[in-house]
């Protein structure tokens, strides 16, 4: 069987070297000196990319994003708590770390849409991600029948409301059949059914 070329270069992706002085070190450091949210001219992985939906044209544009590694920490209570139920430290969120990601990034490119995002590495103090971020009022995009769904009404701020991949895995709706009855339309919304 023959293989495709994005195979191959998704395999010497999977094989790069990472180890001290290599071009994934110095990339990481390049990145955890930079700005939390930075522009890029190319992805990173463009394999993992285009197989997400990334085209090398107008109204695409790729955003590298650095999300802090380990859990939260809040101000300790001064009084009425017993020491087990303090909780300073451990306290995990339920969004995960890609999903804040891809918010952080929304937040600052206000009038592009999230079409999705992956991981490209981590160090000692962050994890990256790479997002995928498309522009709804591009005429390239409107004209383009794959991906003009995105300019609707309905996608409309969709990274805030859990529309995209990392927002639906963490909401469980990546699961179906026996065992997921209570998870759809929406937790809360099955919630005030009853």
């Amino acid at each position: 069987m023959v293989k495709s070329g994005y195979s191959y270069v998704t395999q010497t992706f999977q094989n790069h070297d990472e180890s001290f002085q290599s071009e994934h070190w110095k990339r990481m450091i390049q990145f955890r000196r930079g700005p939390t949210v930075a522009r890029l001219e190319h992805p990173t992985n463009i394999a993992r990319a285009r197989s997400l939906g990334y085209k090398a044209k107008q109204g695409y544009i790729i955003v590298v994003t650095k999300v802090r590694r380990g859990t939260m920490h809040k101000i300790r209570p001064k009084m009425g708590r017993k020491p087990g139920n303090l909780g300073v430290n451990r306290i995990t969120t339920k969004k995960s770390l890609k999903w804040i990601a891809e918010e952080r990034t929304a937040k600052k490119y206000k009038n592009m849409q999230i079409l999705n995002s992956y991981k490209i590495g981590s160090d000692g103090k962050s994890h990256f991600f790479e997002v995928i971020l498309i522009d709804p009022n591009h005429p390239v995009i409107k004209k383009d029948p794959k991906i003009n769904w995105i300019a609707a009404s309905n996608n409309h701020s969709r990274v805030y409301r859990g529309l995209t991949s990392a927002g639906k895995k963490t909401r469980g709706l990546h699961r179906k059949g026996k065992g997921t009855e209570k998870i759809r339309p929406s937790l809360r919304a099955n919630r005030n059914l009853h």
